[in-house]
């Protein structure tokens, strides 16, 4: 296999979307070589931020344009990370549950890429709907293919019978030339500092002939924290300058000053939608002259079942939709029961994009590759910690 010849770490993105995960990685120490998508507006995102002067961390991104099927990884062979997250619809809860027999199912591609690329590591994230107990078999092979990306299905051979044979061969112990031992875990963002509860699977692989040690970054942030300096000390309220609304009602005085695992706890609260855009100016119909993507979009709407995002909360999972953007997930909610939408700035906020990366698009496009990406700060914990592993072995 070619290796990386200096400590400069390569690496190459799939299904690259706006850009969430290739930020992270990049800013964890990886040069990509490639960034490939398939979608033109998502295109347009990439290529408008890649050629600006002001993002150097993305400047002269390769960006490729096109089906991910016609793309031969070999051509990469011995990269040090291949990271992407495969179109995730066929196995959303808000989609039609299909996954594999879904056609937008990508991650048999993402396994070719490995195959193909033979990467010391890849990163792969998707939606908490993957581990669901309707696709738990699809999930196990996945896993499995990963592990041994050279044993592919045999011609006419069912995914049943594909899934016993690669049992058979990690039971056995003794591995195909080309394995990696791979780890997954679903990690909730708001765990890790981003002001939105939005749950993904991340499923990390190193090539087994390089014989690393690795485990996913402990949580910095919880819910408890956030309740304790909203609800016990109150310094929640102060630090926005903000009047301390009434107690709820599940939460009784003193609860936060007797219980041991909340005195035990040693985590930063997590991130609230105020604490996301507190310092945006309300948004207007006219597009802000100097915040990119900052503008009004009128006609939210709340209904039950479609309340919005509470302002001093983590916001819910920003979705895309498989049939337009749901707009309750897309709103803010005020305290005094009022909604808006979120403008693509503040969602770009919600998923930790930088403040210069500019949008294309009309705001339910900008809205759908928000929905679709990964939160930067999330996946770049993950990637740093891959990336100090990698260069320690070097």
């Amino acid at each position: 296999m070619k290796e990386t010849a200096s400590k400069t770490l390569r690496s190459i993105e799939i299904f690259s979307g706006a850009g969430g995960l290739a930020i992270a990685t990049q800013k964890a120490g990886f040069s990509h070589q490639a960034v490939i998508e398939w979608n033109r507006d998502a295109c347009d995102t990439l290529r408008e931020n890649s050629a600006r002067g002001d993002l150097a961390q993305t400047e002269g991104w390769n960006v490729i344009e096109g089906d991910i099927r016609d793309i031969n990884a070999r051509q990469y062979d011995g990269i040090d990370l291949l990271a992407g997250g495969p179109p995730c619809q066929p196995f959303s809860i808000g989609g039609k549950h299909q996954g594999q027999s879904d056609r937008r199912d990508m991650i048999p591609e993402f396994i070719r890429c490995v195959r193909e690329a033979r990467p010391r590591a890849f990163i792969m994230e998707n939606v908490k709907g993957l581990t669901r107990e309707a696709f738990r078999s699809y999930f196990s092979l996945t896993i499995l293919q990963l592990a041994y990306p050279d044993v592919t299905a045999k011609p006419g051979e069912s995914a049943t019978s594909h899934l016993a044979r690669l049992e058979d061969i990690h039971t056995k112990g003794k591995q195909p030339s080309l394995a990696y031992r791979v780890v997954y875990r679903l990690l909730n963002a708001a765990d890790y500092g981003v002001a939105q509860t939005r749950e993904r699977i991340f499923v990390v692989g190193f090539r087994a002939d390089l014989n690393l040690s690795w485990h996913f970054p402990e949580a910095t942030h919880s819910r408890e924290a956030l309740l304790r300096e909203q609800w016990g000390s109150g310094t929640y309220w102060e630090e926005m300058g903000i009047g301390r609304p009434s107690r709820p009602a599940g939460i009784k005085p003193g609860h936060f000053d007797t219980t041991p695992d909340l005195l035990k706890e040693n985590k930063l609260p997590w991130k609230t939608v105020r604490n996301a855009i507190q310092d945006l100016p309300e948004p207007q119909e006219q597009e802000h002259r100097k915040i990119l993507n900052h503008r009004l979009q009128i006609g939210a709407k709340s209904y039950p079942g479609h309340t919005g995002s509470c302002i001093d909360w983590p916001a819910k999972t920003l979705k895309a939709g498989a049939h337009g953007v749901p707009g309750g997930e897309n709103m803010l909610r005020y305290p005094d029961g009022k909604v808006r939408y979120f403008t693509i700035r503040e969602a770009a906020r919600l998923q930790t994009f930088p403040d210069q990366w500019k949008f294309k698009g009309a705001w339910s496009e900008a809205m759908r590759q928000l929905g679709n990406a990964v939160p930067v700060d999330l996946a770049g914990q993950v990637a740093a910690s891959v990336a100090a592993t990698l260069k320690n072995h070097e």
